[in-house]
């Protein structure tokens, strides 16, 4: 199956919304639920149309994670609002998806496209200390671990650690 990323767009919305609306049992198990006014078409379109705009400042980046029919696979984005030049990864890959290797393909293109963004040194992220998939596809695309939080964290009535990693430019 062929991997590609495309960037957030307004036209976006329903397709992303279907799958949002199709994950959201699958993904409340490992993130918290987002609530119920955001699988409101309405309010999920107000918020993408956010996320574009956020994008068009050079905030944030999203990109859609995409096979070759153009079916969405999951996402993928950076928060540039970190310090010291780092932004901060997050993805997600629908339940039916899982397991083939699209997350860490999807990672890799997205960092084809930051190693030309002279702004961005590190790339930092975060997973829970049982999300052993997770943690593979960093290693695979180049980050490091580099500590876990001290406190667990609460994440839908069960408390896990935090495990964070970090990707640098220079060591490209």
């Amino acid at each position: 199956m062929e991997v590609k990323i495309h960037k957030l767009q307004e036209s976006d919305a329903e397709s992303l919304f279907h799958f949002e609306v199709a994950n959201r049992v699958y993904f409340n198990k490992m993130v918290p639920d987002r609530g119920e006014d955001y699988y409101k078409f309405e309010t999920f379109n107000d918020k993408l149309v956010q996320l574009v705009t956020e994008q068009s400042l050079c905030l944030s980046t999203f990109y859609l994670i995409k096979d070759e029919n153009g079916t969405i696979l999951g996402r993928i984005n950076l928060d540039f609002s970190s310090i010291n030049n780092c932004a901060e990864l997050g993805y997600r890959i629908g339940e039916g998806y899982t397991g083939n290797g699209i997350a860490t393909r999807a990672l890799k293109l997205l960092l084809e496209k930051t190693t030309n963004l002279e702004v961005i040194q590190c790339i930092v992220a975060r997973t829970t200390q049982d999300n052993v998939a997770s943690q593979k596809v960093l290693a695979k695309n180049g980050f490091t671990y580099a500590y876990t939080d001290q406190d667990e964290v609460l994440l839908n009535g069960k408390f896990v650690s935090l495990l964070h990693y970090i990707w640098k430019k220079e060591a490209r």
